[in-house]
């Protein structure tokens, strides 16, 4: 007999397997739900692949969402350049080329109507406030409004049973994700950050930076190969 299901956005990216693993050491049942939203290559597509994949999830679904007609987004249109060298100093401040228009509010709102058809008890997303503090969309007041609007808005919620709207890493840093992550024993080879979908990540865009230092702090290997911008002495 099936247990409790936990539907879990799965980018393909380090902190997406981790909420994975998270979810199931929860005791939880996962569905893995990717976004094909028109980002500037398929590597984090493949990745989400091998990690659903890893983990053994219930189920995996790939959905199409074509967010590269809206544009305004350094990852969904190839005009707009994407950041790379910034100084730690300035990645996290400010709104960034990167952030997609509204992309948290659609893909939680494709998850919660997933949610409610399968009967799950909870969506998991690996929103991180620590580090991305620039995205309006990873903030907690953010995620808090959207359980709101999830007992308001649907049939489960207007009875009672909301689906629940989790982010277990809210509040960690990166180098606390990756310390979670080696006690879950997350395949952080399967992963893929970068927001270039070159053979080796790129090591100098926002995402990579970021990855790079969470890494380092936690006296951590990165496994991935980098073009350029790894730590020699402490991660290579």
């Amino acid at each position: 007999m099936s247990g409790p299901t936990a539907v879990v956005l799965l980018s393909g990216g380090m902190d997406s397997a981790t909420a994975t693993a998270i979810a199931k050491a929860d005791g939880l049942e996962v569905i893995g739900l990717t976004i094909d939203y028109g980002q500037r290559h398929r590597k984090e597509l493949d990745a989400a692949k091998s990690v659903a994949k890893y983990f053994g999830v219930k189920e995996h679904r790939v959905v199409r969402l074509d967010l590269a007609s809206i544009g305004g987004s350094a990852l969904t249109d190839r005009r707009v350049p994407i950041p790379e060298g910034r100084p730690p100093e300035e990645i996290g401040t400010g709104i960034p080329p990167t952030y997609v228009p509204a992309r948290n509010t659609i893909f939680l709102s494709y998850a919660l109507a997933l949610s409610e058809a399968v009967g799950a008890k909870a969506i998991y997303i690996a929103a991180n406030s620590y580090d991305y503090a620039g995205y309006p969309d990873c903030r907690p007041e953010y995620y808090e409004a959207f359980a709101h609007v999830a007992r308001l808005g649907t049939k489960r919620g207007v009875e009672g049973d909301p689906v629940e709207i989790r982010t277990p890493l809210i509040l960690m840093t990166k180098a606390d994700i990756v310390r979670k992550g080696v006690e879950l024993g997350v395949p952080w080879e399967l992963t893929w950050s970068c927001y270039h979908g070159r053979p080796k990540a790129c090591g100098v865009c926002d995402s990579c930076q970021l990855r790079l230092k969470g890494f380092r702090e936690a006296g951590v290997r990165d496994p991935i190969p980098y073009e350029r911008g790894r730590d020699r002495k402490t991660n290579a």
